[in-house]
């Protein structure tokens, strides 16, 4: 099954409309597609991502074009929503009830240091060195560990289906070699990531995002993560990130062996979700 579920258009920061990003996917050959607006509910921390207001708008026009593309191909209505601990934004079935996602994608973009500034991981090299700076005293050690201590506190506490790109904080690190990902302490966070992960059962997307947009030759999560990941029966999700349709499978043939993966309503339990949505135990490539 060719499919896609992360999938970004106008109605975030994604260039192309829902509608063209079906027909791209239809150009494709894909069986599936899923979209996966940013979202960061219960607050408008941003101008950008889906707030209360657009959210229902939004699900509304997805699910209309799901309508009429019906017998052509799936479309799904996920969103992906950020989580920002202390409540700031949270990935939650609860929070995001008014749509019904189909599935949601609980992301980190901002780690909350311990003043409570936040900073934005994957913004820019420029803007990471800065605010790292300024709200970790430029250890970048500490830094990471916010981060993934974050990413094991999101898995535990909130009631959703797919964890995003869990490694985000390697996107800028390749040119800017702040941190070693060999050192004794990253892997330890790896290993303890991979437990928090592993014990919430949710899916983990291995994620091309970076691949397409020329950060990294690789994936989200690494190859060292996602062995840690797999050894403890861990279920993978391709994903493309994509923000546009050329994007759409971006780098799918180079991963698409690698592993075996599954979809976003494959979760351990069978749930209405999963029945209604047509998807249980269909491989995405």
């Amino acid at each position: 099954m060719r499919a896609n579920f992360h999938t970004h258009s106008t109605w975030c920061d994604g260039a192309n409309t829902p509608e063209e990003l079906i027909q791209g996917a239809l150009a494709k050959g894909f069986s599936a597609l899923g979209f996966s607006s940013h979202a960061m509910l219960p607050g408008d921390l941003l101008p950008w991502p889906l707030t209360a207001a657009k959210a229902p708008r939004y699900a509304a026009e997805i699910r209309a074009l799901a309508e009429k593309y019906k017998d052509r191909i799936q479309v799904l209505c996920g969103v992906e929503a950020d989580f920002i601990s202390g409540g700031l934004a949270t990935p939650d079935r609860a929070v995001y009830a008014a749509i019904q996602p189909d599935y949601i994608i609980g992301s980190i973009h901002f780690v909350r240091s311990p003043d409570g500034e936040l900073t934005a991981v994957d913004k820019s090299p420029e803007s990471l060195v800065a605010d790292v700076a300024a709200q970790f005293g430029g250890d970048y050690a500490a830094y990471v560990r916010a981060y993934f201590a974050q990413e094991r506190e999101m898995a535990a506490t909130c009631d959703f289906d797919v964890i995003g790109h869990p490694d985000l904080v390697r996107k800028f690190n390749g040119r800017l070699g702040c941190f070693d990902e060999t050192a004794p302490w990253y892997v330890a966070e790896l290993e303890r990531t991979a437990d928090a992960f592993a014990a919430s059962g949710k899916l983990v997307e291995v994620n091309t995002g970076a691949i397409a947009r020329g950060w990294m030759d690789d994936a989200y999560p690494s190859a060292a993560f996602r062995a840690l990941l797999r050894s403890r029966g861990v279920k993978f999700v391709l994903s493309a990130d994509a923000h546009t349709v050329a994007a759409l499978d971006c780098a799918f043939d180079r991963f698409a062996d690698a592993e075996s993966f599954v979809t976003p309503c494959d979760r351990a339990a069978p749930s209405a979700r999963a029945a209604d949505s047509g998807f249980q135990g269909q491989t995405s490539t």
